[in-house]
């Protein structure tokens, strides 16, 4: 049964008020045709993103307007180039992260990741990593991804992570590559087989999406 706007709310309410990172007060919530907005204030980036998290796992969410701003504490605003060497600072320290294909770019305490990198999980990292530091208060990810998968290489790639993780046969996931989007069909035993197929697909280079649609038969 299909729920209503109303429920919708409620529901992401109750889900806001449970994330501990997440101080729910300072938070609204507004549905139309299953379209979430949410708006506010928060004092940190980290929160804003938690709030956008959470209200996506409530089920008939259909889409999210993120409206929340970061208002920081009543200490005086971090530079712009002081942001900026931070981020830097923090990049050439995390591993996952090629720091020099990023560049970044600090306005009004906006941060810009542009540049090209070879994996999704890198353009995912920086952006996690940028949004930690003190005094932003938003990043708009323009990192691209460069090479395109191919089917083969992350049916390859599911294989090997389910021989390695779990005693299952992965004969029964089929893999379609449409660009830089991957599909996952097929059906599995559990939850957490479904898991391990998805991030396998996640970790081909050049995925930029996947659709996962695979089926758990208990």
């Amino acid at each position: 049964m299909k729920k209503t706007d109303a429920q919708i709310q409620h529901d992401v309410i109750a889900e806001l008020d449970w994330e501990p990172l997440v101080d729910a007060a300072n938070i609204g919530v507004a549905v139309n045709d299953g379209v979430v907005t949410l708006s506010g204030y928060v004092p940190r980036y980290p929160e804003k993103l938690a709030a956008e998290k959470a209200a996506r796992r409530v089920s008939g969410v259909g889409a999210i307007a993120e409206e929340i701003k970061v208002r920081l504490a009543s200490d005086p605003r971090t530079a712009d180039h002081e942001i900026a060497k931070r981020i830097i600072d923090m990049f050439s320290w995390n591993v996952l992260i090629p720091h020099d294909k990023v560049m970044v770019k600090v306005e009004k305490g906006w941060v810009t990741l542009s540049g090209t990198v070879d994996y999704f999980y890198q353009s995912r990292e920086a952006r996690k990593a940028a949004g930690l530091v003190s005094g932003v208060v938003g990043v708009s990810n323009q990192l691209l991804v460069r090479a395109m998968p191919t089917s083969n290489d992350v049916k390859d790639r599911i294989a090997t992570a389910i021989r390695r993780q779990a005693d299952i046969d992965a004969s029964g996931i089929s893999v379609r590559a449409d660009g830089s989007t991957i599909t996952l069909d097929g059906k599995v035993k559990a939850w957490n087989e479904r898991s391990i197929a998805e991030r396998a697909a996640w970790s081909a280079p050049g995925v930029t999406s996947v659709k996962d649609n695979i089926e758990v038969a208990f």
